[in-house]
């Protein structure tokens, strides 16, 4: 019998990608054998970050496709990870640290855990984030 390929799932919104985002797709991908990204849309985004994407949901999906840990990339419409679940049948989902002991990822964690997906959280890179990246360029272009 052959042993089961280890699925995992990731998303993030991928705006102005920088090395933090590139760490999260590495190491997802050194736990599990079949890498599923999502990307969320610009909607999602404006809808619960009150902001736009700097880079168009187009670009970010096609950035994501090309870098070789990824195995597919899906389209993320909203943040209900338990019908991404439902749909993708994960075993690992990965994410930053930042969102660890959040009340949304705690309920995560309960309803994953009730049907055996693992919740793994990787550090949160130190001084880089798109948010970083953002004001830096309107620092530099006042």
């Amino acid at each position: 019998m052959k042993n089961k390929k280890i699925v995992g799932y990731t998303t993030v919104v991928f705006d102005l990608f920088h090395i933090g985002h590139l760490n999260i797709l590495k190491k997802a991908k050194e736990n599990c054998d079949y890498l599923i990204v999502g990307v969320s849309t610009d909607e999602l985004v404006q809808s619960y970050k009150n902001k736009e994407p700097v880079i168009p949901f187009e670009e970010r999906i096609a950035i994501i496709e090309s870098i070789k840990y990824v195995d597919r990339v899906v389209v993320q419409k909203n943040m209900d990870k338990f019908a991404a679940w439902k749909e993708l049948n994960f075993d690992i989902m990965f994410h930053g640290d930042d969102w660890k002991n959040s009340s949304m990822y705690n309920d995560i964690e309960k309803q994953f855990n009730a049907i055996g997906v693992k919740l793994i959280f990787f550090p949160y890179t130190k001084g880089t984030s798109s948010t970083i990246i953002n004001q830096f360029i309107k620092e530099k272009t006042k």
